[in-house]
């Protein structure tokens, strides 16, 4: 498999996929190691390390070492290292070692200068990648209609893969103007949107705001709820004067205090010729005093 000067997660995968054309679902992460030049994969028992690489200079070959966890998060953890391996650019901060830590698999964005932390969000990459194939997922969500996060559950059961990383999937592959925040114990952990959903007015470590549904879904865990509607202004700025947007609300509730929090945004129905001289006219008398 030619996978000379594949320098991006997206290119890497590409190729992987054209000479692979038929991989199942879920994806055979260990197979396709063994194909790609891993001698092993080995458990790793350090508390403070997720997974690791072990290879030569020239990556040869390798060891992958991945935690003894539930299977979807190991898988993840097995393909992050795999893109270590296959990505030449990306130097160790050991010599022939890799080695991450939770908080490295759920990087998405890393700061400007920041290598390490960059090569850690490419891995991530490649990893929701090759074990979500773009062709595949677009596929599987074929059948879905109005977001729901059963699908995302859905995705998450048959790809064999995390929720979160399900999630951030599923937001970026549905034609909708979604978003999915990850909340634990309260406050806000991460947030998931789509091109076209607005920036989200909390940012990680803020509250869940108190008028959302996380706070009174009536639904137990492991149970996705209703989708209701919510003022729009608890999770993004809506500007004066203009028509707030409808936006909706859907709660997954876990177990270890976690949720997901699904948005939903309509789009704000356009002003008939009509209502647009109304609404400037009473703005004008209201700003100018006049009544």
């Amino acid at each position: 498999m030619d996978l000379v000067d594949a320098g991006s997660p997206e290119a890497l995968v590409k190729r992987i996929l054209k000479a692979e054309p038929n991989l199942p679902v879920p994806v055979p992460i260990q197979e396709l190691c063994a194909r790609l030049g891993i001698r092993r994969i080995e458990d790793i028992d350090i508390d403070e390390f997720e997974g690791g690489l072990v290879t030569d200079a020239k990556r040869s070959d390798g060891t992958i070492l991945a935690k003894r966890v539930g299977e979807p998060r190991r898988r993840f953890t097995i393909a992050h290292e795999l893109g270590h391996f296959l990505m030449a650019h990306h130097v160790p901060d050991q010599p022939g070692r890799f080695l991450c830590k939770n908080s490295d698999l759920l990087c998405v964005t890393a700061k400007e200068g920041d290598e390490r932390q960059r090569r850690e969000v490419e891995a991530n990459r490649f990893a929701t990648l090759i074990l979500m194939p773009p062709h595949l997922l677009r596929g599987a969500m074929a059948a879905f209609r109005e977001p729901d996060l059963q699908h995302v559950l859905v995705l998450a059961r048959d790809f064999a893969v995390r929720k979160e990383a399900a999630a951030r999937a599923y937001v970026q592959y549905h034609p909708e103007r979604i978003a999915i925040v990850v909340a634990g114990n309260g406050r806000v952990q991460r947030c998931y949107r789509s091109l076209s959903f607005p920036t989200i007015i909390h940012a990680a470590g803020n509250p869940v705001p108190t008028g959302s549904l996380y706070h009174s879904s009536p639904n137990q865990p492991n149970i996705a709820s209703d989708t209701v509607a919510c003022s729009a202004d608890l999770w993004i700025d809506v500007k004066r004067d203009l028509h707030a947007p409808d936006l909706y609300e859907q709660v997954y509730l876990q177990k270890n205090g976690f949720a997901m929090i699904l948005l939903r945004l309509d789009a704000v129905p356009e002003e008939s010729a009509e209502e647009r001289r109304l609404n400037e006219g009473w703005r004008h008398r209201f700003h100018s005093g006049r009544r």
